[in-house]
This record gives structure tokens, sequence and C-alpha cells, in this order.
């Protein structure tokens, strides 16, 4: 498959992966075009064990992990996850979804690798469970099964949460 067809197949699909990873449309655009420089500096290590999607989305997790190593832990803006337009201007209701918004993903936070990143390009990224699936080269059924367990997970901390407050 050549450069310009494969960027064609797959750039919007790893864009859409570093961006529930980034939540930054132009870092996500400056990762992505490092993605396809990497992949075609490496093409040659690429032995067909596993799709192409997964392997451009392999390499586009290193590089955000390097880009992370290499930045101050604020850069990476903590509070993209949870800045999201309110419609409601009441300040008591405003404040009281922000909490449950940061009860949420200090939950997602205490989940093992896997499992955060199943939730976050569900939550964040919008992936289809199909799309879940390619990038950790598993079934559909897999992603849904993981999403599903994870998500019963969260609402058991989050219970459990709630029962230990006074």
């Amino acid at each position: 498959m050549e450069l310009a067809l494969i960027y064609q197949t797959y750039g919007e699909f790893v864009f859409r992966y570093l961006l529930s990873l980034t939540r930054d449309e132009q870092l996500a655009e400056e990762l992505t075009q490092e993605t396809f420089y990497q992949a075609v500096k490496s093409a040659h290590k690429f032995k067909g064990e596993s799709q192409v999607s997964t392997w451009l989305c392999q390499i586009a997790k290193h590089l955000w992990w390097q880009y992370l190593r290499k930045k101050p832990p604020l850069s990476a803006n903590p509070n993209c996850l949870i800045d999201q337009p309110d419609s409601q201007p009441i300040p008591e209701t405003r404040l009281l979804q922000q909490e449950n918004k940061m009860v949420v993903f200090q939950a997602i936070h205490q989940l093992n690798e896997l499992s955060k990143e199943v939730v976050l390009l569900r939550i964040n990224g919008d992936f289809s469970f199909k799309e879940i699936g390619e990038v950790f080269d598993k079934s559909e059924n897999w992603a849904r099964v993981t999403f599903f367990r994870t998500k019963q997970k969260i609402i058991e901390r989050m219970q459990a949460n709630e029962d230990e407050q006074p």
C-alpha cells in the first residue's frame, strides 16, 4: 500500500485516536503527522502481524507518551476532560456538576491502563466499539465487554465513595 493511500485510509482514524488522548486539535494534528512520518521510517519493520490501524495507533500512542515525558504535567491540560459548556447558569448546579465530573474522572484514574484507555476512547474520543477493538487488535465484542465491565467498576467505586461520605 502506498503512503498516500495509507494516509487517506487511516489519517482521520489516527487523528481521532490522538484527539481522544490529547484533547487538543492542534497537538493531535502535529502528532498525526509525526505518526505517519515515523510509519514511513519504520515501514520495513511492519510484518503484517496486526492491522495497519493497530500499528499506526501504537506509533501514535508512543509519540504521545514521548510528548508527555518532555512536557511538565500541567501542559497536558488536566481540565480538558471536564471542560464542557454548561447550559445551566445557576452556580450551585454548576458546582455540583463539576464535583460529579471530578468523582467520575477520579474513579477512571484509578483503573488499569487498558481499562482507562478503553473508557476514554469511548467517552472522549467518541470511538465506536468496532474502532476501539481495532486499536487494540481485538474484536468489537471484546471492546463492548471491556467497556461494560469497566463501567461497572466505576459505578461500584463511586457508590463506595458515596457510602463513605458522612
